[in-house]
């Protein structure tokens, strides 16, 4: 399994925006009750999603350098781990370096080194170039899954979907 960098939003600034201003902005006031049901939905399945907890909409270039580092490390699938549960149950801010590199440890990274490749901006054109390979290859939302190469799928899910999705993969 490989993550691959897609920005839901890349026309974000470096330093993202207040959460607030862009659920108003994409949703209009009171739009933060569109998350309601994917918080009841991720409760049934232990996951404790605290949306409100979340301050800033992120610019996730670099949390998506954070991933690619991480598997050059063999740590990519620990920290992404990491990483969601820092944005969506303790509400971190992913446009924060020293953030970044603190959720990196948290999946097993070595902090320092981490911390100052990070700050290198090292992977940042590849990663704004894979981007736009994958949005140009008609990627528009997440979650979205390539099985085997072969066989894409677009969405949230039940895991039957999904597995079903794999085997007609690997028959293709």
């Amino acid at each position: 399994m490989r993550w691959l960098p897609f920005q839901l939003n890349p026309d974000l600034p470096d330093t993202g925006i207040s959460r607030q201003e862009y659920i108003e902005r994409k949703f209009g006031p009171g739009g933060g009750r569109k998350y309601d049901h994917v918080a009841q939905v991720g409760k049934a399945v232990g996951i404790d999603f605290a949306f409100d907890k979340i301050k800033v909409q992120p610019n996730t270039v670099n949390a998506h350098r954070l991933l690619h580092y991480a598997g050059n490390q063999g740590a990519e699938d620990a920290v992404a781990e990491s990483l969601f549960s820092a944005y969506f149950i303790e509400g971190a801010n992913l446009t924060d370096l020293a953030t970044l590199a603190d959720i990196g440890a948290r999946g097993g990274l070595e902090r320092v080194a981490l911390a100052d490749w990070l700050a290198s901006g090292e992977d940042r054109d590849l990663i704004l170039a894979k981007d736009e390979q994958i949005r140009n290859g008609g990627v528009s939302g997440v979650p979205f899954f390539i099985f085997n190469r072969k066989l894409a799928v677009s969405g949230a899910h039940e895991s039957e979907t999904l597995l079903k999705a794999m085997l007609e993969s690997i028959a293709r």
